[in-house]
């Protein structure tokens, strides 16, 4: 079966972006900002645990996120398909909550280290949604909207 190569490049440089983020927010000070939720800089590491950094998800959703990066490289499978779409749509929700991640894209807000992180952040979360819900040779022709059994 062939390889679904657009999502596994989409997804790994989805994680780098995470990952530089995740530097930019330590090294900047930039705590998660959501609507009715704000980290403190001083706390920025143990937020990051169950909230993230304003440009980088939590360990619980990079994770999985890599374990269906790693069996994707292995061959199609239906289930690290289902899992990169839930995370691509939550990334892609969770990029536009951010405060920090709003200002950076604004024409005012440019920032030659951040913006570029958060751009490809965010736009590789919401491809990374749309290729693993694309049909493909590992999806699911049951088409039941979980993952499928097997493998």
């Amino acid at each position: 079966m062939a390889q679904p190569v657009p999502l596994l490049v989409v997804t790994a440089v989805q994680l780098a972006a995470q990952a530089a983020g995740h530097a930019v927010a330590l090294r900047r000070g930039r705590a998660f900002d959501v609507p009715f939720l704000t980290g403190s800089p001083e706390h920025l590491v143990r937020d990051w645990l169950w909230f993230g950094t304003a440009y980088s998800a939590p360990p619980y959703l990079l994770v999985p996120q890599a374990w269906a990066l790693a069996r994707l490289l292995r061959g199609p499978d239906d289930r690290a398909r289902w899992v990169l779409r839930r995370i691509g749509a939550g990334l892609t929700v969770g990029y536009l909550s951010e405060r920090s991640v709003r200002a950076r894209v604004r024409p005012g807000g440019l920032d030659p280290v951040e913006t570029p992180v958060v751009v490809a952040g965010w736009g590789c979360a919401a491809a990374m949604a749309l290729l693993a819900g694309r049909p493909g040779p590992a999806v699911s022709a049951a088409g039941s909207g979980g993952p499928a059994r097997g493998r």
